[in-house]
């Protein structure tokens, strides 16, 4: 039982030893925003985090299990009792002490309880279902990230070759107002202008490298890694053709709302099973012992057999409260899965118009850099003719950067927007986007521990492993 992920696509199974392996070499330097996805998948501590909380919850469904088992208990009692009489009108004294031992063996085992044990276990259950669906938004929101990040570090790339392209064409505007300014074309303003903006443009550059370094860093700490060569924009995975549709999927599909529709109904259990605690319970109770007494050899032996039905009558308003509270909770789980639901639609909506918007904006700032080169074309091939001034070369140069600047921007926002979609609908996931991960499997954890198995039974063994293992990963 050291199974616990498989490779996206198939049925192959990996051991908790391969993992280790595979996660502690060295990943292969990203190019693409698949390989940054993978990256963060294999390498994020949040997700490895929320694994070790899914488990734990798994757990709790064997100790609910755990209660309706016998409960078998050992003790022994060593003693030894001091005695001491005075005779009287003597004066005597006299003392004595015996060394009693006993071993006893005790079962106790719940036959009856009203059912809460089963609701008990129920809810467990139905809480294992939530933890599972809130790690898969966990999942969505690292793979988002590494989203994020790749297009941050591709989009500042562009801009400081941007940057980069505006210094050099600043530089020549620069020397070719020397050059007129040498054979009075133009004045001493002119090459000032042309001056101030080279230092300008070179601050920029600066500032944009700076950038850079920052999403770099970003990029680092989510991927675990720094980029290789990045050069494409990630590809736009496929929409729906109406927010309606978006809508649909979203809420069939959004992890957080299944996750919440499970808490709903664990919380409906706990209420349940707090109003039939009120009731009678029934326990066998089994009890053998063997004392021995050192100083007379003197040994005994008992065993008894016994049904033992109670019912509190009355402990202080403790059941009523926790019946009451259990209310409670239910009607806060049920008002929290409404307010989630319509956060899920107003995410969508808000992804949805986002991602129009920005394919909008793309389409028309790609027709501004358009203009603006004409322009500037135009403008600058007109200063040599002495019909255009200096500082309206300069300032078509700056409109054409302005608008190539915005047109980067708006193809960030386009895949940033069409990922951020594919989250709000909650399709965001390494299965969805056939990721080539290992992924975790929940199942075979909760397989292994849901019957509750002891240290000493053989899966018990087996599970203190795969504990071991996991924890060098």
């Amino acid at each position: 039982m050291s199974n616990f992920f498989k490779f996206s696509g198939t049925k192959t199974i990996l051991t908790a030893g391969v993992l280790a392996f595979a996660l502690g070499a060295a990943p292969a330097k990203a190019d693409n925003v698949t390989d940054a996805m993978i990256g963060a998948y294999n390498s994020s501590g949040l997700l490895e985090q929320n694994r070790a909380l899914l488990r734990a919850a798994d757990e709790q469904v064997a100790i609910a299990v755990s209660r309706l088992r016998p409960i078998v208990q050992a003790a022994l009692d060593i003693g030894r009792d001091y005695s001491r009489s005075v005779t009287s009108g003597v004066g005597a004294s006299s003392g004595r002490g015996s060394t009693d031992a006993s071993v006893s063996l005790t079962l106790s085992w719940l036959l009856f309880d009203n059912g809460v044990s089963q609701l008990s276990k129920a809810a467990a259950q139905e809480t294992v279902l939530a933890t599972r669906q809130s790690l898969v938004d966990v999942e969505q929101a690292v793979l988002f990230s590494a989203v994020q990040a790749y297009v941050g570090v591709l989009s500042q790339q562009d801009i400081v070759a941007l940057r980069r392209n505006n210094l050099r064409l600043l530089q020549e505007e620069q020397r070719a107002a020397n050059d007129r300014f040498e054979v009075g074309e133009v004045t001493r303003t002119d090459v000032a202008l042309a001056e101030s903006r080279v230092a300008q443009a070179r601050s920029n550059l600066i500032n944009a490298e700076g950038d850079l370094q920052t999403a770099k860093a970003v990029y680092e700490q989510v991927v675990g890694r720094m980029p290789g060569a990045i050069s494409v924009y990630p590809p736009l995975p496929g929409r729906p053709g109406s927010v309606a549709n978006a809508r649909a999927n979203a809420l069939r599909t959004h992890p957080s709302l299944k996750a919440q529709q499970h808490t709903v109904k664990a919380r409906e259990l706990d209420a349940t099973g707090a109003l039939r605690a009120m009731g009678p319970s029934l326990n066998l109770n089994v009890r053998g012992s063997h004392t021995e007494a050192k100083d007379t050899s003197d040994t005994g032996r008992s065993a008894s057999v016994g049904l033992e039905l109670s019912q509190q009558i009355y402990s202080g308003g403790r059941l009523a409260a926790t019946r009451r509270a259990g209310v409670a909770q239910l009607d806060a789980a049920k008002g929290n899965l409404i307010t989630i639901q319509r956060g899920i639609v107003q995410e969508v909506v808000s992804a949805f118009a986002s991602l129009e918007a920005a394919e909008a904006s793309l389409i028309a700032s790609n027709e501004q850099v358009r203009a603006a080169q004409v322009a500037f074309d135009g403008i600058r091939e007109e200063a040599t003719l002495g019909s255009r001034t200096t500082l309206d070369v300069l300032e078509a140069e700056q409109d054409l950067l302005d608008a190539q600047t915005a047109r980067l921007q708006a193809r960030a926002n386009q895949s940033i927007a069409a990922y951020q979609l594919l989250q709000a609908q909650g399709l965001l996931t390494a299965d969805n986007l056939r990721l080539g991960v290992e992924q975790y499997d929940p199942e075979l954890y909760y397989n292994a521990v849901k019957s509750a198995p002891a240290f000493v039974t053989k899966r018990g063994q087996d599970l203190d492993r795969v504990l071991k293992a996991l924890k060098k990963n």
